[in-house]
């Protein structure tokens, strides 16, 4: 984009130079310089003045002999202007179209997690009449506790086994130990330890890491109402993150497994758009056979 930005500043130059027949020419070099400038604080929010490379360069000028008269200035710097509009007005429809995108996603997961957090939250129906005769069990009271007696402890996780490492990363530790959780299928135990390594370290590159794999364990745990909402918020809190593709693509697992196949598309459709050059080649293969699989168009 410096170049880009250049080629324009040059324009401007040399629009003194171009006398009056330049005149209108300076107006479009100053509108395109506004939109230039637009563009710029849509793909770069605060950014120091960072663009983007152009897709043109300047054309080096034949050398002619002489006598034979020379081509206009002004009709060679109006078709560099031109080209640049036509850039940039390109590149303006792109970045729209894929705010779009991702406004559709959102507010699609949004009506989703709400009518899922309304299902989670729901009570328990009561028994419809002609069901009396059945005996519900009643967990039984607990004993009144003697003065002076200390609480009975909350029973432990069941952890055994699990070895916890240390590497001298606290956040480090944090995660694996959460891995190695999960690898023993200790799921309830998993997903508390990678919740505090989020909550503790969410600048950590693990955090990206362990909230992927919160969502596994859900998944793995038969929880994909909470795995998918795991996934979405990995992807939307970390979008630069190490593991954003593969929450992604577990997203759609999850989906599928709630029969929601038509969503899934929608995002593997998403996974690809945002990261189709930097996902790998098994990623592409395996994200191929989940389209089909969930009969994607």
């Amino acid at each position: 984009m410096k170049k880009f930005w250049l080629a324009a500043v040059s324009v401007v130059i040399a629009a003194p130079v171009l006398a009056q027949s330049g005149a209108p020419l300076e107006g479009r070099v100053v509108k395109l310089e506004s939109e230039m400038r637009a563009v710029q604080r849509k793909v770069f929010p605060g950014g120091a003045g960072q663009m983007i490379e152009p897709q043109i360069a300047p054309s080096t000028a034949p050398v002619t002999p002489d006598g034979v008269p020379a081509t206009s200035a002004i009709a060679d710097v109006s078709a560099r202007v031109t080209s640049l509009e036509q850039q940039m007005a390109t590149m303006t429809g792109q970045i729209e179209q894929a705010q779009y995108r991702l406004r559709q996603l959102e507010e699609q997961f949004a009506e989703y997690r709400k009518a899922t957090d309304a299902k989670l939250t729901a009570p328990i129906a009561a028994a419809p009449a002609g069901e009396a005769d059945v005996i519900v069990p009643t967990a039984p009271k607990p004993a009144a506790s003697k003065p002076g007696a200390k609480p009975a402890a909350e029973a432990p996780v069941d952890v055994a086994g699990v070895e916890k490492p240390s590497t001298g990363d606290a956040a480090e530790d944090a995660y694996l130990y959460g891995y190695r959780l999960w690898s023993a299928k200790k799921y309830p135990a998993a997903e508390a330890q990678l919740k505090r390594v989020v909550a503790d370290y969410p600048k950590h590159r693990r955090a990206s890491w362990a909230q992927n794999l919160l969502g596994r364990a859900y998944l793995d745990d038969g929880k994909p109402s909470l795995a998918s909402i795991a996934f979405y918020d990995n992807y939307k809190k970390y979008p630069d993150g190490e593991r954003a593709p593969d929450s992604l693509y577990y997203l759609g697992s999850a989906l599928v497994k709630l029969n929601k196949p038509a969503d899934a598309c929608k995002v593997y459709g998403e996974l690809t758009d945002v990261y189709g050059d930097k996902i790998s080649a098994t990623m592409k293969a395996d994200i191929a056979r989940a389209r089909t699989a969930a009969k994607c168009k």
